[in-house]
């Protein structure tokens, strides 16, 4: 009886120790003797990716959340109650034909502009629904407040911003991590380290629409919705060794600036006894590979975080209010941090003031950054932080530099680039131009390198200089937002 009753006790506590780890969203945190205040590591997870829970329950996890059905038609009726200021499209389908709608939200949506450009991904995990609920949180917020609250019009006006609230609803239906097709979308896609991954055609539906659409929009930055934690996560995900240690990227101190953005505008993730400051490295918490906010800085341009929004992976539909609340300044202040903070401009040539596509890349950082094609407008996001030296450079141009100093503030950093010469006086030709051949293209230059240099070219730069200040408009204006002006 004796051994019965120790059997029974041990059976029991097994299973509140496995409850407790899975209602922690399947993560065993281990915590090492050495611990180090100072570090950003501040536990090491392991993913239990199979483990689920097989024992009936009296209450379905589901009720309260929207379906797929239920959540296509909530966007179709947001489109046409925010008709405004939003466009509703998709980026293609799920493995069994489900469409990943997406809600774009501007003043001018589906307008190209000089603005930033931000998205949200939630439910990357099919078992993770608690980002579809707070995008449309997000999204309804915005269309009630934009001519009310100055942090609505802030984003509505001067970021294009895109949500996309499910990226998995095979997932979500099945309850379970993976797409229909079983296979894990955050560890999809092509990787530094493990190049088998570099095979774009075998992806899955959703990994390749959202690739695609990632290289049609030239987004500056972007944040996934997860559960199981309660943590900024940013890059390095990987090592190139597989081992678990801080491994920081090129714009380490920005991924860490953003992540602290998120942390500190939340109710209580800075707070965390896990994770020093509520943020942490992907490589220095456990190495993935394959993984989504990777790939955006190598291949896309874009600084992408991984937010874990909610210990548990799929609370009671009941307590989603909350963690909207808790959330909802760190959301909308990541999205205004585009335009509150960091380097932003535009690059024009002198010869004749037309945008140019240029590269820039700032000293000691290895990373860069192109200018829009369209505009020539680009945005780097940087730390405040004392100085920095910033490099415009162009194929046919003679590159630009100059140092900044910034502070909390954002800057308006233009460029305006002169054309290289040859030793007999001609300009090079620009490997961007069109109609390289043209004979009228030539005898232009000629003609404008004659005895008409001066007067054209003092005409095109004062008349570059009025385009800058007719274009340069201030929507919104903040007392905390400082932001300055300098053209080089």
């Amino acid at each position: 009886m004796i051994m019965k009753t120790i059997t029974v006790l041990s059976l029991l506590l097994l299973a509140s120790t496995l409850s407790s780890s899975l209602a922690r969203g399947s993560y065993q945190t281990l915590l090492p003797s050495d611990f180090n205040h100072r570090s950003n590591v501040s536990c090491t997870r392991h993913l239990l990716e199979e483990i689920e829970s097989r024992s009936s329950t009296s209450v379905d996890l589901a009720q309260g959340y929207m379906s797929n059905s239920d959540l296509e038609r909530a966007v179709k009726e947001f489109g046409q109650r925010c008709s405004n200021i939003s466009r509703i499209y998709s980026i293609g389908k799920s493995v069994n034909g489900v469409p990943l709608w997406v809600i774009e939200i501007s003043d001018k949506p589906g307008e190209e502009e000089t603005e930033p450009a931000f998205k949200y991904i939630g439910n990357v995990h099919g078992d993770e629904p608690v980002g579809r609920e707070l995008i449309m949180f997000l999204a309804n917020w915005l269309c009630d407040n934009h001519l009310k609250d100055p942090l609505a019009t802030l984003i509505v006006e001067n970021v294009h911003l895109h949500l996309l609230p499910s990226m998995n609803p095979d997932g979500f239906t099945l309850r379970k991590r993976g797409n229909a097709n079983n296979i894990d979308l955050n560890r999809d896609f092509p990787d530094q380290f493990i190049f088998v991954n570099n095979d774009e055609d075998s992806r899955q539906p959703e990994t390749k629409a959202i690739m695609n659409w990632s290289r049609d929009i030239r987004f500056t930055a972007s944040a996934t919705l997860h559960g199981g934690a309660l943590v900024a996560n940013y890059p390095w995900d990987g090592t190139d060794d597989k081992r678990t240690f801080y491994y920081g990227c090129p714009d380490d101190e920005a991924f860490r600036f953003m992540a602290s953005i998120y942390s500190h505008s939340h109710y209580n993730m800075s707070s965390s006894k896990e994770f020093v400051d509520g943020i942490t490295n992907g490589a220095a918490w456990y190495p993935l590979y394959g993984g989504m906010q990777d790939w955006n800085y190598i291949h896309a341009g874009c600084f992408e975080l991984t937010l874990e929004i909610s210990d548990n992976k799929w609370p009671v539909a009941a307590e989603l209010p909350i963690i909207w609340k808790y959330n909802k300044m760190s959301m909308l202040n990541l999205v205004a941090s585009l335009v509150k903070t960091g380097v932003h401009g535009r690059i024009y040539s002198s010869g004749d003031g037309r945008p140019l596509p240029a590269l820039i890349t700032v000293g000691g950082i290895n990373y860069t950054v192109r200018a829009g094609r369209t505009f020539a407008g680009y945005h780097r996001l940087l730390a405040p932080r004392d100085k920095y030296e910033v490099v415009a450079t162009m194929p046919g141009y003679k590159s630009r530099n100059t140092t900044i100093w910034l502070d909390e503030g954002a800057m308006t950093l233009d460029f305006v680039l002169d054309p290289e010469v040859s030793m007999k006086g001609s300009i090079l030709q620009n490997v961007y131009d069109c109609n390289c051949d043209s004979k009228s293209k030539l005898e232009f230059v000629e003609f404008l390198w004659g005895s008409h240099l001066e007067v054209f070219f003092v005409f095109f730069v004062i008349l570059g200089f009025l385009c800058l200040l007719f274009q340069k408009r201030k929507k919104v204006k903040y007392s905390t937002t400082k932001q300055r002006t300098v053209v080089v």
